[in-house]
């Protein structure tokens, strides 16, 4: 009998993570998900016995606790434009400089079980409730601190696609730059 092929938890979210990224939620294959974890479908199947939903969950679940680090950050950097900086470089790494579609876009493509579109937005509006705190601890009113949330949310995600259409990862380079400004002026 063969040795099982042993993936830690983070690598493994990552490996799914990639291929709901690649393939939106309906595409991800199981032999995909198979092929980029290095599990066998009864392997996969056996960490998750409720198969791709849970899959995806999985992700989202991690990605939430990764950007949790990140939104902590925003939430307590004494020097609110440092804390953003610090957002903005850690995005450039989640997403390759841009060169990375944005995993709660993909997972809410057609076909993805309304549990997981809803995770994916709990998670979005996290994102926008963090980027708005930052933005009220530098000084804006709380109205004017969500729609500078929203418009830096919007050219994050914007910014993704253009980046990776045009192939110009200084398109998101560009974004990630202002951010400081835009939340922390």
């Amino acid at each position: 009998m063969g040795r099982t092929v042993s993936v830690d938890d983070e690598l493994m979210h990552a490996r799914l993570a990639e291929v709901f990224r690649a393939n939106g939620y309906a595409g991800a294959s199981l032999s995909d998900l198979s092929r980029a974890t290095g599990l066998q479908r009864a392997s996969l199947y056996h960490r998750f016995p409720d198969g791709k939903p849970a899959m995806a969950a999985a992700v989202l679940t991690s990605m939430e606790s990764h950007f949790g680090e990140i939104f902590e950050l925003l939430a307590s950097e004494p020097d609110v434009a440092e804390g953003v900086a610090e957002m903005a470089r850690r995005m450039a790494l989640v997403y390759r400089d841009g060169r990375m579609a944005c995993v709660l876009d993909t997972m809410t493509l057609i076909g993805a079980p309304q549990d997981v579109k809803a995770h994916a937005a709990r998670l979005a509006r996290a994102w926008l409730q963090a980027m708005a705190g930052a933005a009220v601890r530098a000084g804006a009113a709380e109205q004017d601190a969500e729609r500078r949330a929203l418009a830096a949310l919007v050219r994050i995600e914007g910014a993704l696609v253009v980046a990776r259409v045009l192939d110009d990862p200084s398109v998101f380079e560009q974004v990630l730059g202002e951010l400081p400004d835009l939340l922390a002026r």
